[in-house]
């Protein structure tokens, strides 16, 4: 079968269908899709063709000498393409000496009357046709066929009848591509601001734009008719307004876009204001929507078969769909697909996809949460698994005599162990240390040589390479790898032979200082299994825990002795390395930034008794600083291999006026952050601590975090050298090596140091390495997933909490009242963090009845009419009737939790200050530290709650067994990889900001 390019633009998800196989698409096709549209539907198309499961194939017809047609004079676009497109055909048939008859499918009704009986053996037909002819059974299909057709002719028959346009037409490429060029437009992604969605977005610039324009700041679009029909994520081209019509972005919280004329609140100072006159790549992709209700349907008027859904996403405008099915898919979560936007429409039209399931339904909202990141969690195919090696107790998995000949044995020479969270599956790495004959020390970081396991463009590496990543959501994960290797061969088990490799150094032994060093496939054999508190407890010195190590338990009192004191110095030599390396990068400017992580103590009744902020221990930091060494000279060795095409990650400097809200913060306390440099900076948090309220540091700190860029992967063919420096690590060469289990990246680099050693020793390189336009395309496909990753940990996280905190009366219920502290002023309320339940938001002052909070002389909190006055570090609420009270940054105050529930989009934690005093618990309660869980049980009890629904339906699932039965995934432990991420996977709070 032979799509045309408008069968490949239309119908992309049913040849995406796994039951179509062996598609032949036309470089013209491919090409028309890729200009006209956008970036996510050219990559779905890419993605289509590199997927060895379609076994389809890309034939480029205008480079052969025998498809090739030149354009004739007056000839559309539109015929020529198509006409090229029969021509590939006709010649390929013939190649095929005529004796495979093949399918051409277009929608061009011409085409079909004109070629159907041209050659005989090459079927000219509809795309419906050709699903009613071929694929008769395939229902889905056909339903999505008969949307997408029914789609269309409502757009057709609303073109005929629209005279009126909504909007300016876009100018045609030529003439934005010139413009970008002479200065006249500029270039950047749309922004849209989800608190004012209707009002507000942003325009960052992008490319040459970025440095040409002059401009500092991003260009503000104000206006759905100034936006001109982009969708947030598109690249656009914009033209700057005169500078008398520029206006300022509000600095107001708000809820809703009709709040801010009801606030009143006065703009900030006037920025850059621009409208689109252009789209240069589309951003469209599957969208979760929901229905309107009966009375909704009922309203929008005559046609009820035109619906208009709501995006489960703010900054999505409403799209318009054709269906007979509103009032029956008015409870679910929905998939639909945008087409087009005309000039003539106030809304972009679209079609019915699939049912995701019902709103408030956990199963459902998460399938919501993948489908708006993009994250596909599809089985591991026959095929893919089938590569995979066998380990079973009747045939088990063994070290081979050529690698045992080929590896460097430690298994009989050093104490290997792995440090890791309670629960921890893939494990990574494991760590030794040893003194040598000559006095020095021995540092070795080993880590599971996945690369033996997953061959460059096996079956298994094109998935992962798709995944790139492991996804954590609060109660599960989708593993990049199927289980038997994240879970069993590459995990780095106690008691077991592994394949690993390995970076061992020699070091100084009273200096630490590094004299050589030694990459190379290692077999290990690690001997404790600890984690992370047991590790703790034997630092310091409480070996009790040591009944709590499996690996103890057998052993005679003098063996567990000799073994125990041997362990305890490793991990006490160990720890007195880490600080000497992490000394020297302090030296150098290492921050030390703050992210919220909490852990969730509940009573014997499953009632909340705590949420205490998570304290990182030593140990952390002895692991980390091993792996940050690990990844710095892994990424020096193959840069120096391979300067054009090795793989490594840079964390740029923030930009200055990213600070201004932590200086002045900072000022509220009377402490300078000097945020010249990454060293300065990290002095300045080190020093701003305050005896009374250890909270205020961690909010600046956290303030600093929300300032960082992205860490982002890159190729080093791709930028000069001076632009590999990590900022936050303070490291001049930085990449990603110790998971090779979670992440994709780590296999590329693990790749590149096999091929760098082989270069060492004059052998030849055994892989194909990437070259860097491919590599830097691999970059951005991988910084794209770890965002989607990020996202929907974070967004899974927040559903838990709305979910855990939904069903409670917040006017009695204990758990609903908690002490927070003010970290920002707005023009009509505050921003609170609330240390108890790591949870960030708005507090409004104003309501949207104009009444404004007054605090009486027992300090509770009430609506009375007023005004609010904001000054730099505190605002002022004054009542008609001459009371007034004030909130500082910083202060304590007490605040009430509760849910805001959402039909079409996600329910939120909304915050509520009932009186200015601190909510006074005890301090022991606040900061009590105790032995960390190992599984939030937030997540446990929201879990067990729905499956308690759904025993009550007589819906009775083993959601456990189910799952790993149709994705070939686990549920995993609770976000428990976040504190060893916090450094150097974003060195981002994407908690958002709040309206600013």
């Amino acid at each position: 079968m032979i799509p045309d390019w408008k069968v490949v633009q239309d119908y992309l998800e049913i040849l995406e269908f796994p039951e179509l196989k062996g598609i032949i698409f036309m470089q013209t096709a491919c090409q028309t899709v890729q200009h006209q549209k956008g970036r996510r539907q050219y990559n779905k198309l890419r993605n289509l063709l590199k997927d060895a499961r379609h076994d389809c194939i890309l034939f480029a017809n205008e480079f052969q000498q025998h498809c090739y047609l030149p354009r004739e004079r007056g000839e559309s676009m539109e015929k020529w393409q198509t006409r090229s497109i029969y021509n590939a055909a006709v010649w390929y048939f013939h190649h095929c000496q005529d004796r495979m008859p093949i399918v051409m499918v277009t929608e061009d009704k011409e085409a079909i009357q004109q070629y159907g009986s041209e050659t005989e053996g090459l079927f000219v037909i509809s795309f419906k046709n050709y699903l009613d002819n071929f694929w008769p059974d395939l229902k889905a299909a056909h339903e999505l066929c008969d949307s997408i057709l029914q789609s269309r002719r409502e757009r057709e028959n609303e073109s005929q009848e629209s005279h009126g346009k909504e909007y300016a037409e876009h100018l045609p490429l030529e003439v934005l591509e010139a413009g970008i060029k002479s200065g006249r437009y500029i270039q950047g992604i749309l922004n849209v601001n989800k608190h004012r969605a209707q009002i507000e977005a942003f325009v960052r610039l992008q490319g040459a734009s970025c440095k040409d324009s002059g401009l500092v700041s991003d260009i503000l679009i104000h206006g759905m008719k100034a936006r001109n029909r982009s969708i947030h994520g598109d690249v656009v081209v914009v033209e700057l307004l005169p500078r008398n019509e520029w206006k300022g972005r509000t600095a107001a919280l708000c809820e809703n876009d009709s709040e801010d004329k009801a606030l009143g609140d006065p703009p900030s100072e006037p920025m850059p204001t621009g409208r689109v006159v252009g789209i240069l790549q589309k951003n469209w992709r599957d969208y979760v929507v929901t229905f309107p209700s009966k009375e909704e349907v009922q309203s929008q008027g005559k046609n009820a078969q035109k619906i208009l859904v709501t995006p489960w996403d703010y900054r999505i405008p409403k799209i318009r769909i054709s269906t007979q099915q509103a009032e029956a898919l008015q409870d679910f979560r929905v998939v639909v697909r945008i087409d087009s936007w005309e000039s003539t429409s106030v809304y972009p039209n679209g079609h019915f996809v699939r049912v995701l399931g019902r709103i408030g339904d956990l199963e459902g909202e998460i399938a919501t949460i993948l489908v708006e990141n993009s994250i596909s969690v599809v089985p591991f195919s026959e095929a893919q698994m089938c590569e995979m090696p066998v380990n079973t107790p009747g045939n088990p998995w063994k070290v081979s005599p050529e690698e045992e000949r080929e590896r460097k044995d430690l298994r009989e020479t050093h104490l290997v162990f792995s440090i890791d969270p309670k629960g921890c599956e893939d494990v990574d790495d494991t760590l030794s240390v040893r003194t040598l004959t000559n006095g020095n020390l021995e540092l070795g970081v080993h880590i599971a040589d996945v690369t033996h396991f997953v061959p460059p463009n096996s079956y298994i590496d094109i998935e992962a390479r798709t995944r790139a990543t492991t996804y954590y959501l609060a109660d599960r994960r989708y593993d990049m790898l199927p289980s038997i290797l994240s879970a069993d061969l590459c995990s780095l088990l106690g008691g077991v032979d592994r394949y690993a490799v390995s970076v061992i150094w020699e070091l100084d032994k009273t200096s630490y200082e590094i004299k050589k060093v030694w990459y190379g496939r290692t077999i290990i054999r690690s001997a404790y299994k600890l984690f992370y508190e047991a590790a703790q407890e034997l630092l310091d010195g409480n070996f009790h825990i040591v009944d709590d190590i499996p690996e103890f338990r057998d052993l005679d009192e003098k063996s567990r002795q000799a073994k125990l004191e041997e362990l305890v110095w490793a991990i006490g030599k160990l720890t007195d390395i880490a600080r000497h390396i992490r000394a020297k990068r302090d030296h150098c400017g290492a921050l030390e930034l703050e992210g919220v992580e909490i852990r969730v103590q509940l009573d014997e009744k499953k009632n909340i008794h705590d949420l205490i902020p998570k304290q990182p221990l030593e140990v952390h930091e002895t692991v980390a600083e091993c792996m940050i060494l690990a990844n710095h000279w892994v990424a020096k060795k193959i840069w120096e291999s391979f300067p054009h095409q090795a793989l490594l990650r840079q964390h740029p400097p923030p930009h200055q006026e990213f600070f201004s809200e932590l200086r002045e913060c900072a000022k509220a306390k009377a402490f300078f952050i000097d945020t010249r440099s990454n060293k300065t900076l990290a002095d300045s948090l080190d020093n701003a601590n305050d005896p009374n309220d250890p909270i205020v540091n961690r909010l600046l700190r956290s303030m600093a975090t929300q300032a960082m860029s992205n860490a982002l992967y890159f190729s080093t063919g791709s930028c000069a050298e001076e632009e590999f420096h990590h900022y936050g690590l303070a490291l001049d060469k930085y990449t990603h090596f110790t998971s090779p289990i979670r992440r994709y990246s780590d296999i590329v680099v693990h790749r590149l140091l096999m091929a760098a050693i082989s270069k060492d020793k004059k052998m030849e390189i055994k892989d194909n390495l990437f070259s860097n336009k491919d590599l830097e395309e691999l970059c951005r496909h991988i910084n794209n997933r770890n965002r989607a990753a990020q996202h929907s940990q974070k967004q899974s996280t927040e559903l838990f909490q709305c979910m855990y905190f939904k069903d409670k009366d917040p006017e009695n219920e204990e758990r609903c009242i908690s002490d927070g502290v003010i970290y920002s002023i707005r023009t009509n309320g505050v921003l609170v963090f609330i240390p108890r339940f790591g949870i960030k938001g708005a507090a409004y002052l104003r309501n949207k009845d104009g009444l404004v909070i007054s605090c009486g002389s027992d300090s509770r909190s009430e609506w009375k009419p007023g005004s609010l006055q904001r000054f730099q570090n505190k605002i002022t609420s004054t009542t008609t009737g001459g009371e007034s009270v004030t909130f500082h940054l910083f202060d304590h105050v007490t605040v009430r939790i509760s849910v805001q529930a959402s039909r079409c989009h996600s329910d939120t934690i909304r915050l509520e200050i009932i009186s200015n005093k601190p909510y006074m618990i005890p301090d022991t309660e606040l900061f009590h530290q105790s032995s960390l869980l190992l599984k939030s049980d937030l997540v446990k009890e929201v879990t067990r709650s729905v499956e308690e629904a759904q025993l009550a339906q007589e819906v009775k699932v083993n959601v456990i067994q189910e799952d790993y039965q149709k994705y070939c995934q686990t549920k995993g432990r609770s976000l428990y990889t976040l504190l060893e991420e916090i450094r150097d996977l974003a060195l981002l709070d994407v908690s958002n900001s709040y309206g600013m």
